[in-house]
């Protein structure tokens, strides 16, 4: 602040939120002792009553924000003392009437005289007056600026609360004034207040920190308006609540980003898409009349055979394009995306120089950022937009059967939320061959149980094969044909044909990811990804933080630096940046959290082994639960198993996310990928491990009877069923695949948005602050979009997808039904995500990739691993290698008769320890020798109880049998994929005809461009000359004209 007395030029900028800076300014009355003030107004005719004397040359100052000229304008400037510690007073003069506020908001918009200059039609915060009527009578679309006429291309969302009023020092006068909202946040006494005087506003500590706030935010939208876009904001006029920032692209903006960008538009050249051939072509118009009922009724499916020639934009070329209409020509997903771009690029020097919308969200400047949808998806028909049109033929359980409007889904959502959906369609789809084939096994084992030799054995009471105790004491020895139920039911899953599926299995994985490549290639054609580069991604805010830091540190040593060594000058580059030494402690963090976690998983799955056998051991000591042990445990412990599942994978998927916060990743990309690794092998990790532990580990280190294992004192490791640990394995397998399906991915997809919609709508109700009763009546499409869920990435439905795919394909040997489950859990989770993107989230920005990034290598790696997985679950875990070396090795008549004695191994029970023997034994007959599953010596053998030879010739048999199976279904996989081309034949020839269509177009357009200048030079050249003809006449008419006037003269001289 100046002295008192002095005078100077008032200079009054304008303001982003059409109101004037007073700042600078030698008035008496804003003289602090220790602080330098700078009031804001909202307009000039708020202080003219009272300053009219002096200030008049203000009248003339132009109302728009997006002055070149404009300086500076912190609302309140810090002096020595700290803002958030200490007092500070506003003086705030009496506020305006409503009518001299719909005046000044009524202004006539004056134009910048500079002609290229984005301000000639800029308009920041059109203030309405809360009396006249402005929802129902004056809007005529909820998705354009109050004029009607500038489309709203993006929204940013804030929370503000006013400054607290307390009675200063100064005005004692005023105890208890009532305040009023004056413009954008500012307060004075409401209209009926007694007195037009000015009063003291007492700062406090939340205060200073909204005013921050609000001076970052309205130096960002400063920045917006000089980057060429327009703003308009509503009236605060509120003591705290939500506000909206209203951004319109012009055409000018548009053009000019979409040639940075190059982005793909179409030419006015169109070309006839072509079949591969006669066959083909019949065949395809065959297809697409039966799956005509299954098409949805959208315009882009009416006309797949005529494209666009198109070509990344430019200025310069404007005649190549068909731009009928500016509005329309750059769709609403392109429009949003532009102004996304703009928005990540323009930085805020009062937010510590942050880069982008995402660094002031993360900071709390604003709350969020979001394009608008296409309007309500539900409504008359005659008001038909693109969201109510993906409703009504997608995103409803009613049209499950229709094929996806993935043209489309891409338009409004953008391409990579498109990729997705392409991708689920073709999985799902994929799923049904693998499904009816999956059936076909199921039914072959149901058919085929009652020729099932070894189960017909087992089941013979007059076999009469005495086992062994399953448990010290209490157990008593048991006959064979007990487990009859358990040996007929592993034969529906345990036989020949399972082998052929698992073939069939791995071979389908290949196809399937062959199949993507090439729809991805297609894909790509008929929506413009071809050739298109990697766009730049700006860094994210924690990594910019990081950096501060770092320069912050490495500044404070800069003089010793350069006194010691001037040679590290070379080094500079790296202080913008973040080296591996400043990553290391975080990586360091995950290496040792990651291995934390798997330790923790596997120490679960070794609790619930645990509970098996303790509870195994209870039940065996009650003679009622004695014969039903088996089956209660294992079901017991698989549930437990799932809850466990479920409970780990929301903390797994929360501690990957801060495990790659830790890293601090430079771009999001970068950062979306180390989270999918990591959340991927967590959750891998925890949903595989209790399978693994069945279908490899159990039952393999129980020992024998004498020398059993033992995990604590009187507890033996657990077994197998008598039948093996296939059907046990089936069961683990089904009920977690369906529980996580039924549980996780629907319950949890369509419980929890909702839930969390109906604590926002409570705490919204329970706020405390003014309501608006028109604009609740009337809501805009901005307020409906902002209650709505934010859009959080694709992450958790790839996620998903991939643990699904994993249980179709990697233990597809022990239960055939799995992609019977997966189809139809698709046919819904399709419907369930189609609805949630559609009615219950923001509309995500839209996004150009080629591809679906690193899902495909992660799919990739699963298809491998399953055939290494279903080699081993084939050899080790199911009974088809020893029934093959027992039928071709050991057996007199090449049959499975005499299989289940030869898979029995003999016990002396005079041999067992001391307080082993059963207590009480019940059984018929005085026992000498149990049996148990094994192939090892018997008792009468010189060396009792090793292992035998047909365990050595059937291990050697399974190892066998896993190496070729690996090595055949590889080679299968590496033929189908050599076989089957990436790139389809007809789109491979339709990029090499659109590229010499696209360089005939642009000769043609040259080549009429060069004659219309030609013809235009003529005509110039022409009317040059003639005028030049008409001068030199004209100017030989007036030199005769002057030589017989000069004549005359003469003449009349010497007449004279």
């Amino acid at each position: 602040m100046g002295k008192p007395g002095r005078t100077k030029d008032y200079v009054f900028p304008p303001r982003i939120s059409n109101q004037y800076f007073l700042c600078d300014l030698d008035f008496p009355l804003l003289e602090f002792p220790r602080f330098s003030i700078c009031l804001t107004f909202p307009s000039l005719s708020f202080f003219l009553p009272s300053l009219s004397t002096g200030l008049s040359p203000l009248l003339d100052i132009p109302r728009l924000p997006c002055s070149p000229h404009r300086l500076p304008s912190p609302t309140v400037t810090r002096g020595a003392p700290c803002l958030k510690h200490s007092a500070l007073y506003l003086t705030v003069p009496p506020p305006l009437s409503p009518g001299q506020l719909s005046r000044i908001n009524r202004a006539p918009v004056q134009h910048d005289s500079h002609g290229g200059s984005p301000s000639s039609s800029s308009v920041v915060n059109n203030f309405l007056d809360p009396n006249e009527p402005t929802f129902s009578e004056a809007r005529q679309s909820r998705m354009h600026f109050y004029d009607n006429q500038r489309k709203v291309d993006y929204v940013l969302a804030y929370h503000y609360r006013k400054r607290g009023a307390h009675p200063g020092h100064g005005s004692p006068g005023h105890h208890g004034a009532p305040l009023a909202v004056i413009s954008n946040g500012e307060m004075g006494k409401e209209p009926n207040a007694a007195g037009q005087e000015a009063m003291m506003i007492e700062m406090g500590p939340l205060d200073a920190l909204e005013e921050e706030k609000k001076e970052q935010r309205e130096e960002f939208e400063r920045n917006l308006v000089e980057a060429g876009l327009e703003l308009e904001k509503d009236l605060e006029n509120k003591s705290q609540g939500s506000s909206f920032v209203r951004i319109h692209a012009p055409w000018q903006v548009l053009t000019r980003e979409a040639e940075f960008l190059k982005i793909k538009v179409p030419t006015k050249k169109m070309y006839e898409i072509k079949s591969e051939g006669s066959i083909a072509k019949k065949f395809n118009d065959i297809l697409q009349k039966m799956s005509y009922p299954l098409q949805p009724r959208v315009p882009e499916h009416s006309n797949n055979k005529m494209k666009n020639l198109s070509y990344p934009f430019s200025r310069e070329k404007l005649y190549l394009y068909n731009i009928q209409d500016k509005d329309t020509f750059f769709d609403n997903a392109t429009r949003s995306r532009i102004v996304h771009e703009i928005l990540k690029r323009t930085s805020c020097s009062r937010a510590n120089n942050t880069m982008g919308i995402n660094s002031l969200i993360a900071n709390n400047i604003y709350e969020a950022a979001y394009p608008l949808h296409d309007g309500e998806y539900e409504g008359p028909e005659d008001d038909m937009n693109d969201r109510k049109l993906l409703y009504q033929e997608w995103a409803r359980y009613g049209v499950f059967y229709k094929f996806q409007p993935i043209d489309l889904i891409r338009k409004y959502f953008g391409e990579k939320i498109g990729l997705y959906f392409a991708w689920l369609g073709l999985y799902t789809s994929f799923l049904i061959p693998s499904s009816v084939i999956g059936v076909i096994v199921f039914l072959y084992g149901c058919a085929t149980i009652e020729d099932d030799i070894p189960s017909k054995e087992m089941c013979d009471q007059q076999n009469a094969f005495t086992m062994c105790p399953l448990c010290d004491k209490s157990c008593d020895y048991w006959n064979l044909s007990t487990a009859c139920g358990t040996a007929r039911a592993s034969h529906l899953f345990d036989n020949p044909a399972t082998v052929f599926f698992s073939i069939f299995m791995a071979l389908w994985a290949t196809m399937f990811l062959e199949n993507w490549k090439r729809l991805q290639m297609r894909l790509g054609y008929f929506w413009d990804l071809t050739g298109i580069e990697e766009e730049e991604e700006h860094s994210r805010p924690e990594y910019e933080t990081k950096v501060r830091e770092k320069m912050l540190k490495e500044n404070k040593n800069l003089v010793q630096k350069m006194e010691t060594d001037k040679t590290e000058s070379d080094d500079e580059d790296d202080d913008d940046k973040l080296t591996w030494k400043d990553r290391f402690p975080g990586y360091l963090m995950n290496f040792a959290s990651i291995m934390f976690m798997i330790a923790l998983t596997f120490s679960i799955v070794f609790g619930v082994i645990v509970y098996r056998i303790t509870t195994a051991a209870a039940l065996s000591l009650n003679k009622a639960t004695r014969s039903n042990v088996r089956a209660t445990v294992t079901a017991t412990a698989v549930i437990i198993n799932l809850v466990v599942i479920l409970i780990l994978d929301e903390i797994y998927g929360a501690v990957a996310k801060w495990l790659t916060k830790i890293e601090v990743p430079k771009t999001e990309q970068t950062f979306e990928e180390r989270l999918i690794l990591k959340a991927f092998l967590l959750k891998f990790v925890n949903a595989y491990s209790p399978i693994f532990y069945v279908a490899f580990f159990k039952g393999r280190f129980v020992g024998r009877p004498g020398s059993y294992v033992y995990v604590f004192d009187g507890y033996r490791m657990e077994e197998c069923a008598p039948g093996g640990c296939l059907m046990e394995l089936c069961i683990q397998l089904s009920i977690i695949m369906l529980g996580k399906q039924l549980i996780q991915n629907n319950i949890f997809e369509i419980g929890v948005p909702k839930l969390k919609k109906l604590l926002r709508k409570l705490k919204d109700e329970t706020e405390p602050g003014e309501t608006d009763s028109m604009q609740s009546k009337h809501p805009e499409q901005w307020d409906l979009d902002y209650s709505l869920e934010p859009y959080t990435g694709l992450t958790p439905e790839y996620m998903e997808m991939i643990i699904q795919f994993g249980f179709v394909t990697l233990f597809v040997a022990s239960f055939p039904l799995a992609p019977v489950f997966a189809l139809l859990n698709n046919v819904i989770e399709v419907r369930l995500d189609a609805k949630k993107f559609v009615t219950e989230l923001r509309r995500p920005d839209a996004v150009r990739t080629k591809d679906i990034g690193i899902w495909f290598d992660i799919l990739s790696g699963i298809g491998k691993f399953s055939v290494i997985i279903n080699a081993f679950v084939i050899a080790v875990t199911s009974d088809f290698i020893p029934r093959l070396v027992y039928q071709y090795s050991y057996s007199h008549n090449g049959t499975l008769h005499g299989f289940v004695n030869h898979t029995l191994s003999y016990f002396n029970v005079s041999q067992l320890k001391e307080g082993t023997q059963p207590e009480n034994s019940h059984f018929d007959q005085e026992v000498q020798f149990c049996r148990f599953k094994d192939y090892r010596e018997p008792p009468w053998a010189p060396n009792q109880y090793e292992f035998s030879k047909q365990y050595w010739s059937v291990l050697s048999a399974r190892l066998a049998f896993v190496i070729i199976f690996q090595n055949l279904v590889m080679f299968l996989s590496v033929l189908v994929d050599w076989m089957i081309p990436d790139i389809p034949n007809d789109i491979s020839d339709q990029i090499k005809k659109e590229k010499s269509l696209l360089v005939d177009f642009f000769l043609k357009e040259e080549h009429e461009k060069l004659k219309v200048m030609d013809s235009v030079q003529r005509n110039q050249s022409r009317e040059e000359h003639s005028s030049h003809k008409s001068r030199a006449a004209s100017f030989r008419q007036a030199s005769r004209s002057q030589r017989g006037s000069n004549a005359s003269s003469a003449s009349q001289h010497t007449d004279v």
